[in-house]
Formats: structure tokens, C-alpha cells, sequence
């Protein structure tokens, strides 16, 4: 890894390497990548990166945000986001602010966003309406 990977604008990455087992209670506060295997309670009010090989069996996890490229199994709560890449696979309850799901994810699971000021209901209004509301719009431009 250089030191422009390593480094971010808040603080340094701690990374658990590719020969890292852990088992335990992870508590941080900066951004953590596991690229080994991890079996345990994540708590943290930092982020969490979990690498194309890794492997993480938790209880909970609760993080501001998660990218997995990895394999994650248990459930997830991340105050901001969660981003699943391609590869990912991901097995437990999900709730987040925002995801985002890749093509090539495999996600059983759950998802709740949190954060959402109120519903957003696209089909309650008659398409005249919406179009309409369009044209009005694109003779404004």
C-alpha cells in the first residue's frame, strides 16, 4: 500500500493485513481495513473498509460507513452508508442512511434505511399531472 492509499483526510487507515486473525471486540475510531479474517463485535464510530478476501463473522456491526468488496455475515447498522461492490457478499440485516448495491453482490438479507425524513410516494400522482409539471418546467429552460 502506498502512502497516499494509507492516508485520509482525517486521519490514517489502520489496516488488519492479509495474515491478520482476529477474534474480539473492535473499537475505533479512524477508518479500519481488514484484510484478513475477523470474528466478533464491531463498534466504532469510525469507517470500515473489508477487502476482496477478507472475512468478517460479527454479532453486529455498527460503523459511521461500510464498503465491503469482502465477505461479511452478521448485522450491520452504519450511520451514513453502506456500499456493497462487485464481488461483495453480504448475509444479515443491513440499515443505513444510503446504500448501494453493485452488480455481482450477493445480499441476503434485510435492508431499513434510517434517516429518511418522511416517505416519498412517485405513484400517488396521475401521469397528466407529472407531465404537465414537466412541460412547465422545460419551457422555464
Amino acid at each position: 500500500m502506498s502512502r497516499r492509499e494509507g492516508r485520509k483526510k482525517d486521519g490514517e487507515i489502520v489496516v488488519l493485513g492479509k495474515t491478520t486473525s482476529f477474534t474480539g471486540i473492535l473499537k475505533f475510531n479512524t477508518t479500519l481495513r481488514i484484510q484478513g479474517s475477523f470474528r466478533g463485535t464491531i463498534e466504532a464510530a469510525g469507517a470500515l473498509i473489508v477487502d476482496r478476501d477478507a472475512i468478517v463473522e460479527a454479532d453486529h456491526i455498527m460503523v459511521s460507513s461500510l464498503t465491503v468488496y469482502g465477505h461479511i455475515s452478521g448485522t450491520v447498522q452504519a450511520m451514513d452508508k453502506v456500499d456493497m461492490m462487485s464481488g461483495a457478499t453480504v448475509h444479515g440485516d443491513v440499515s443505513a442512511a444510503r446504500l448501494r448495491i453493485a452488480d455481482g453482490v450477493l445480499f441476503e438479507g434485510k435492508c431499513k434505511m434510517t434517516g429518511v425524513d418522511k416517505d416519498v410516494e412517485i405513484f400517488h400522482r396521475p401521469t397528466e399531472e407529472i407531465k404537465a409539471d414537466l412541460q412547465r418546467a422545460n419551457a422555464r429552460v
